[in-house]
């Protein structure tokens, strides 16, 4: 953090220099038209930067979002970070740079700003899933006239999640996956579970008659299908075979954008969540509860806002690995080529089902349904 010159600053040394040589020849009257002002702001500059401290600051986080988004990041100092800090201090004038994850684009040029009278606001753009991290905060402190600066780090982090991009699922394979884990849990009526105590509304044919009369409080049999309440497992992995050439599942879809410069296993892995993602939040969108598990981990989410957020932030981190569940109804394996689903004996690209839900999309009427949904009928779905 040490205190140097701007060109400013050199410019006003050369300046007093110059004044003060030229005194001695002019007289004393030369000394106190430039000399002495140019001395006072000097002195006065070095000692104003001198007395500034690593401000009190706090990080106020974007929201999380996909790939591709831009939102607004803040930055809080003096009294309104001491709110929180506990320590406030006086204002300055600074450049303010802050730094960010290579997975972020953040402002590329320093904003001026007066810490400690007001937040400092920039926008940062979400290029590549994952865990993120802004800061930290790089201040460069001026005086009021600009002659001298020194440099300052300010450790304030904040953390924000990237998740993968989302595409839509055509209704058909949705559907597909809805009627085949409903015969699956239908089947399962004869699976007994477990006894519970009876709840209004239950079968007196699921009255378990010998426990009951041991007891002073009716019990019911519970069935496997009442358990699983209709929940579709989703488990994925991936499989690297090699190839250099890779799509760009874990950036931003522009044209001008940069040269993917991913390993395959890493691209096979933004594949996986990508697909991951598309399938799992549109069987939530349906209504349907879904267990999905990734190499990064496992999660039973419901519809609803809490569940999306529970998948999009599991596939927000998961990496490369071997998919954990074979028996799962939906399985999805991706290579640095792309992503497929399996359901039972059948395998399909998703990228064939991009294309087709996007003809969906296309084919749509105005009243806002698909071709798909007027031929077929909307899916019955059971609600957890």
């Amino acid at each position: 953090m040490t205190i140097s010159l701007t060109r400013r600053g050199r410019v006003g040394v050369l300046v007093g220099l110059l004044a003060a040589a030229n005194a001695v020849v002019a007289g004393g009257r030369a000394l106190d038209a430039v000399v002495v002002p140019v001395a006072i702001a000097l002195a006065a500059g070095y000692v104003q930067v001198s007395r500034v401290d690593v401000p009190a600051v706090r990080h106020v986080a974007p929201l999380d979002g996909p790939v591709g988004e831009t939102r607004d990041a803040r930055l809080e100092f003096g009294a309104e970070a001491a709110r929180s800090d506990g320590a406030a201090s006086p204002s300055f004038l600074a450049d303010v740079r802050v730094r960010v994850d290579e997975g972020l684009d953040g402002p590329t040029a320093p904003v001026r700003a007066s810490v400690g009278t007001e937040p400092v606001s920039y926008r940062v753009t979400y290029r590549r899933r994952g865990e993120r991290t802004l800061g930290p905060v790089d201040l460069t402190v001026t005086d009021v006239f600009g002659l001298f600066e020194r440099g300052m780090v300010v450790d304030e982090t904040a953390a924000v999640t990237v998740y993968p991009p989302r595409d839509a699922v055509p209704a058909r394979f949705r559907r597909a996956v809805h009627a085949a884990d409903a015969l699956d849990v239908s089947r399962e009526r004869e699976e007994f579970d477990r006894l519970r105590e009876y709840t209004r509304g239950d079968a007196v044919r699921d009255v378990h008659w010998a426990t009951t009369a041991k007891r002073d409080e009716v019990v019911v049999k519970e069935f496997a299908a009442e358990t699983a309440r209709n929940r579709v497992t989703i488990a994925g992995g991936t499989a690297v075979s090699g190839g250099d050439g890779v799509a760009g599942f874990g950036t931003a879809d522009r044209g001008d954008g940069p040269p993917d410069d991913r390993t395959p296993t890493a691209a096979a892995a933004d594949g996986l969540a990508r697909a991951t993602a598309s399938i799992a939040l549109a069987l939530l969108d349906d209504g349907v509860p879904v267990e999905v598990e990734l190499p990064a981990g496992r999660v039973s989410a419901s519809p609803g806002g809490r569940g999306r957020r529970e998948v999009l932030e599991l596939a927000a981190r998961t990496g490369p690995g071997s998919a954990p569940d074979d028996d799962a109804d939906v399985t999805v394996v991706a290579d640095a080529d792309g992503a497929r689903f399996r359901t039972g004996e059948r395998s399909v690209s998703f990228a064939d089902l991009r294309r087709e839900a996007n003809a969906e999309r296309a084919a749509s009427d105005g009243s806002g349904r698909t071709r798909a949904d007027t031929e077929t009928g909307p899916p019955e779905v059971t609600s957890p």
